[in-house]
């Protein structure tokens, strides 16, 4: 079973269409959007600030979710992918990103949409990533601007591919 808890009187709103791993954690302020998936390993921790996420969100294996006590929430838009082990802290991310594998997205930060967030890479705090570009790098820089192909084939295709990985736990 999942660890889902309430913390400080504030319990974890999961839509019924979620998939949630049995080893995850999400505990505290946390609202999810539907079809939304948290891997396995995985931790949501809504304790210190909220965490809102939209429809279509998945939160990879070893992925963690936090945010900063009092001043930084984490706000998720929709169709957002997080990748396995990255580390989402305190930070906002808009509609259609992807965010690598291992990479680290700090306080303050907004992933404008249409972005991707390389793997490894470390968006250090009150960085601005532009709508439609590639950030890669410690720490994170633009490297290119993201192409239609990329948006649909990598972004979309991700996102949905999670929710079709979901469905094969829940038969």
């Amino acid at each position: 079973m999942p660890v889902i808890l309430p913390v400080k009187g504030k319990s974890p709103q999961i839509p019924n269409d979620c998939f949630v791993a049995e080893n995850a954690t999400i505990v505290g302020e946390v609202t999810m959007g539907n079809q939304c998936s948290v891997w396995f390993s995985a931790v949501v921790r809504g304790d210190v600030n909220y965490i809102k996420m939209g429809n279509k969100v998945n939160v990879q294996d070893g992925a963690v979710i936090h945010a900063t006590y009092k001043t930084s929430p984490t706000t998720i838009g929709n169709n957002v992918s997080i990748g396995h082990n990255a580390l989402v802290h305190g930070c906002t991310i808009h509609d259609n990103v992807l965010i690598g594998m291992g990479s680290i997205i700090m306080d303050d930060c907004v992933v404008e949409s249409n972005s991707i967030i390389a793997a490894g890479a470390v968006v250090t705090k009150n960085t601005r990533v532009e709508a439609g570009s590639i950030y890669a790098g410690v720490p994170a820089k633009k490297v290119k601007d993201i192409s239609k192909e990329l948006i649909s084939g990598e972004i979309n295709r991700i996102a949905n591919n999670y929710i079709e990985y979901s469905s094969w736990f829940k038969e």
